[in-house]
């Protein structure tokens, strides 16, 4: 079992972060400011704290920022850019992005979003399943923005009920993925493609988990989910 230590990260920083535009209109979604410091730097350290070596940033909308804010290195970390021309969607950038990869399988991250989890367990339990592809799951109070992902007593997902009418409680695609080099590959070449939408709903029934993590989620795609992102970072350097 590889390492995850010895994978290679991406992280898909190429939105347009179109409702984000009010509050920071000159700038990528990953480099608003949090506490003074951009997002993306929180995603950074998480990386590094699980001795990560080497981090694929996937740009896209005013990119170069991210690169004269980040340029290639970043504690332990050596960061190597894909840049879109156009976009990709993120299913799209993520196969533009693997031949930059150092190692089999990928560990892919949202970056606009956050998860508090234990991403070695999270690895583990990927590895030891075997599937092609594992998306980190969150349980959360309302799933009404989110929609909501069920899967059978072995993880396996059974189907994505996307934004229903109803919210209530229920588990949430965290925007962690793990995967391997065939799923990366079996991603069609058009343009734009979403791994949420369009990619993601057709592997149900090829090798698609779903990892139940205890862990605490915030995405900062709207102004109002950004301003909760102030208080839950302070609340981790607290803890």
């Amino acid at each position: 079992m590889q390492a995850l230590s010895d994978v290679t990260a991406v992280i898909l920083a190429g939105g347009l972060g179109t409702r984000l535009h009010c509050v920071f209109p000159h700038r990528p979604k990953v480099l608003a400011e949090v506490r003074g410091r951009p997002f993306l730097g929180y995603l950074l350290d998480q990386m590094a704290s699980w001795d990560i070596k080497k981090v694929v940033l996937c740009t896209g909308y005013l990119g170069e920022q991210i690169r004269l804010c980040f340029h290639d290195s970043y504690k332990n970390l050596r960061l190597v850019y894909s840049r879109e021309e156009s976009p990709l969607g993120t299913a799209g950038a993520l196969r533009k992005a693997w031949p930059l990869l150092e190692s089999d399988s990928g560990l892919i991250l949202n970056g606009d979003s956050y998860c508090r989890a234990d991403l070695g367990s999270f690895w583990i339990w990927h590895c030891r399943q075997g599937g092609e592809i594992t998306l980190m799951l969150i349980e959360s109070a309302d799933t009404e923005r989110y929609g909501k992902v069920e899967t059978d007593e072995e993880g396996r997902i059974l189907r994505f009920d996307e934004k229903p009418p109803e919210g209530g409680k229920g588990w949430i695609n965290a925007g962690v993925y793990a995967c391997g080099s065939r799923f990366v590959q079996s991603i069609p070449v058009r343009y734009p493609i979403s791994l949420e939408r369009d990619v993601f709903p057709s592997w149900i029934s090829g090798g698609l988990y779903g990892y139940r993590s205890p862990g605490q989620f915030l995405d900062i795609g709207t102004p109002e989910s950004y301003r909760l992102a102030e208080k839950f970072f302070t609340e981790e350097i607290v803890g």
